[in-house]
């Protein structure tokens, strides 16, 4: 029996139990031996490791439901010994913050320390998860979080924070970029990345956004649930309420509530094993300058430096702190510059002795200051118009041109909403030429006939 489950049963065919007692029958009988019964070879199958079954018979993909969320991790005891980042796209709608209109589903990236199971890092952001992201989810991490609350307008305890001595995360295009490469390399942080096609080795901040979406599709109107089966005919645009701000503000208190609640795996609440680590080895260290932590962790760009300073994406920086760098730019190769995508309208320069970032404005300072999305939007609409030379002043001419566009929308959207609002509001009446009286329902305005509404529309 041994023999043929390794060799018959225990294969990619996937043989059924039934081809494997024939097998074994044909054996034990050209063997002069007592043939087995069903039941028999069903016991010793069920006595097979049910992990290394489906591997063998459904391959290692298959059996990931079957293996433990993380794996045989090292053990972590210390506060930031090891901190897990991911981030998804949050199920819910948000809106403007001026026109209150729904503009899509943000996304938000989230830091967990393994040891204490405490939320030590969340930003929310429109744009994809990129290595900005990554660098305000660690800024976030790193700096006293009293600042922030106060600023959201949040009453909540969020004592959660310090520099990581290790960051897990998975193989995404982010989290190996030489901004945070450079970034992780400079304050000291160790970078360590999950095996391929194995996410069950980030299972503890998997389970984290798991736990945080679910309480998205409890609470917050505008949810978009998990799929579209689970949303069926719920409006998620219509039903949406939250700014990016506001949502802050709800994950933060929802995060306080985490802290405070006991956790499964610890028998004991985050919150309590943050403090008794706190007590007993100390605080861990956080940073200061929360701007000079973040631009550590922009994404880097090289240029030369000319007599007018650095251009970019056809926009010129300059300032006085240049001056005595470009006396000398022929002995020094391209600089190592970081930008903020969400506001360039200043960049960082990289000393030549590599010691310190000087800041570089605009070098025409009357300029709006803009995001990288809005400037090349402005190119690639420019490009569409035939522009064969393009130079600065036409780029944020085109951005203003653009916001405008987007201003006129707006009121458009909002003046068709209210009309809409108050056709439906007060549902049509029948000719009064009729002689029949109307129904109660429609007497009262409390249904709309499916006619009467898509003539209203």
């Amino acid at each position: 029996m041994r023999e043929v489950l390794r060799t018959r049963y225990l294969t990619r065919q996937r043989r059924s139990v039934a081809a494997v007692c024939r097998e074994i029958t044909r054996r034990c009988r050209a063997l002069g031996l007592r043939t087995p019964s069903r039941g028999t070879v069903l016991r010793r199958i069920e006595r097979l490791d049910p992990l290394k079954s489906v591997s063998a018979r459904e391959g290692s993909d298959s059996a990931r439901s079957r293996r433990s969320a993380g794996g045989v991790p090292p053990e972590v005891t210390g506060l930031l010994e090891q901190v897990q980042v991911d981030h998804t796209p949050v199920d819910v709608i948000v809106v403007d913050e001026r026109h209150r209109l729904p503009i899509g589903r943000p996304c938000v990236t989230a830091a967990i320390d393994v040891a204490s199971r405490c939320v030590v890092g969340l930003v929310v952001t429109l744009e994809a998860p990129s290595a900005t992201s990554v660098g305000l989810c660690l800024t976030h991490m790193v700096t006293d979080k009293r600042a922030w609350l106060e600023r959201l307008g949040v009453e909540a305890v969020w004592p959660m924070s310090g520099k990581p001595r290790e960051l897990y995360v998975d193989n995404a295009a982010e989290f190996k970029s030489e901004a945070l490469r450079r970034g992780c390399d400079q304050h000291g942080i160790a970078l360590r990345y999950r095996p391929k096609g194995q996410p069950h080795f980030g299972g503890i901040v998997e389970r984290l956004i798991g736990t945080m979406m679910r309480m998205v599709h409890d609470e917050l109107p505008g949810t978009t649930f998990s799929n579209t089966a689970a949303r069926g005919g719920y409006d998620s645009d219509g039903n949406a309420v939250l700014t990016v701000a506001e949502l802050n503000s709800w994950l933060a208190l929802a995060t306080a509530c985490y802290h405070g609640q006991v956790h499964e795996t610890l028998g004991r609440t985050p919150a309590g094993v943050w403090a008794e680590q706190v007590a007993e080895h100390g605080a861990p260290v956080t940073v200061a300058g929360q701007t000079a932590f973040l631009v550590d962790f922009l994404p880097v760009i090289r240029r030369s430096l000319s007599r007018t300073g650095f251009q970019i994406d056809h926009v010129q920086y300059y300032g006085d702190a240049l001056k005595p760098w470009i006396a000398r730019r022929e002995r020094l190769g391209k600089f190592v510059l970081r930008r903020d995508p969400r506001d360039i309208s200043r960049i960082w320069a990289l000393s030549p002795e590599g010691d310190a970032y000087v800041e570089v404005p605009y070098r025409t300072l009357s300029r709006p200051p803009i995001s990288v999305w809005e400037q090349q939007a402005a190119l690639a609409r420019l490009r569409e118009q035939g522009r064969a030379e393009v130079d600065e002043q036409s780029v944020f001419t085109m951005v203003e041109r653009m916001r405008q566009i987007t201003e006129d929308a707006g009121a458009s959207t909002r003046k068709a909403r209210r009309d809409r609002e108050r056709r439906t509001a007060t549902p049509a009446r029948p000719p009064a030429s009729l002689s029949a009286p109307p129904p109660p329902d429609e007497e009262a305005g409390a249904v709309a006939k499916p006619f009467e509404v898509i003539e209203q529309w």
